[in-house]
């Protein structure tokens, strides 16, 4: 299991390296442009260039890209060239509250896909067909439609939850959960349906197998061999699709912040990434990777915990 750990981590450097890379070489190709983005059209071209060369965007790419990631292992990611305001500080402020919705996002959407899935692949019939129904409609449904339903409905016209805006935990835990329950089952709907349908899938296939007529033919439960054994072994497609329907989520939330008026990660990409703000974005693109790598090798250790022949994958 160490091997297989320390292999996943190292993928993950190496995809986490690559991303900025390929990140900051694209922003700053373009100098001039960087610079007329920060002093407005107006600006004349002396004032440009004396901006150019005040940022170091006048030096190689390459060395650029070395110098901010020497800063960045550091823990500096410098200060935004519109605000001032230091990128880390920022980033610090907003991520526990984009973190709070991811996380409850993938709770929530493991507990009720796995299981829908399980009671879609058990009760074949009305119940079966209940379930893929549900999960057609939740994944055709977009996710700012489900956000603005949430918010008229339930924060609006009932006022069971806040509508808008954010209560760290510290100050209330329960202000807390109130302000991010909606923004969670709004990011849930798909996400669900989607790993639900793998679910019933995989939960159908484990029960055709010739170890499950062998545990019946024994005398095992019904409820034992599907609780021990076969959703252990369909437990891993579940999961697998649950990590990749992750980096959609990271997407949505930019779209479910805006309508709860969060003010997370997802907000700021909103404010700072049409200006062109180089620091800031790298700093969201070093959060964004970093946040799905961690997340995805977590959920493989699962995975592997459950089949240790994925250890091998």
């Amino acid at each position: 299991m160490l091997g297989f750990l320390l292999k996943r981590i190292g993928t993950g450097v190496a995809l986490l390296l690559a991303a900025t890379a390929v990140a900051f070489l694209l922003l700053g190709a373009r100098p001039d442009s960087i610079a007329r983005s920060i002093l407005g059209q107006s600006a004349t071209q002396e004032q440009v260039a004396q901006r150019v060369v005040a940022l170091g965007l006048d030096r190689p790419l390459p060395l650029r890209y070395l110098d901010w990631l020497g800063s960045a292992l550091s823990g500096d990611f410098g200060r935004s060239w519109f605000t001032n305001e230091s990128v880390i500080g920022s980033l610090s402020t907003r991520l526990p509250v984009t973190l709070s919705v991811v996380t409850g996002v993938i709770v929530l959407s493991a507990i009720v896909a796995f299981a829908l899935g399980t009671l879609g692949a058990v009760r074949r019939g009305g119940v079966d067909s209940g379930v893929q129904v549900a999960t057609v409609l939740g994944y055709g449904l977009p996710g700012f439609l489900v956000a603005l339903v949430l918010v008229t409905v339930f924060g609006v016209q009932l006022g069971w939850f806040p509508a808008l805006g954010y209560v760290p935990p510290a100050e209330s835990l329960g202000g807390w959960l109130s302000t991010i329950t909606l923004p969670i089952i709004a990011l849930s709907i798909a996400t669900i349906a989607s790993v639900t349908q793998q679910v019933r899938s995989a939960v159908g296939a484990e029960l055709r197998k010739e170890y499950v007529r062998t545990l019946r033919s024994r005398g095992v439960s019904e409820r034992r061999i599907l609780l021990r054994y076969v959703l252990r072994g369909a437990a891993g497609p579940g999961l697998t699709v649950l990590a990749l329907e992750f980096v959609g989520l990271l997407g949505g939330a930019v779209v479910v912040e805006s309508v709860f008026a969060l003010p997370g990660v997802g907000a700021m990409a909103v404010q700072y990434v049409p200006r062109g703000d180089i620091p800031v974005i790298m700093g969201l693109v070093v959060v964004t990777v970093g946040i799905v790598v961690v997340v995805n090798t977590a959920i493989d250790l699962v995975v592997a915990w459950l089949n240790p022949r994925a250890r091998t994958a």
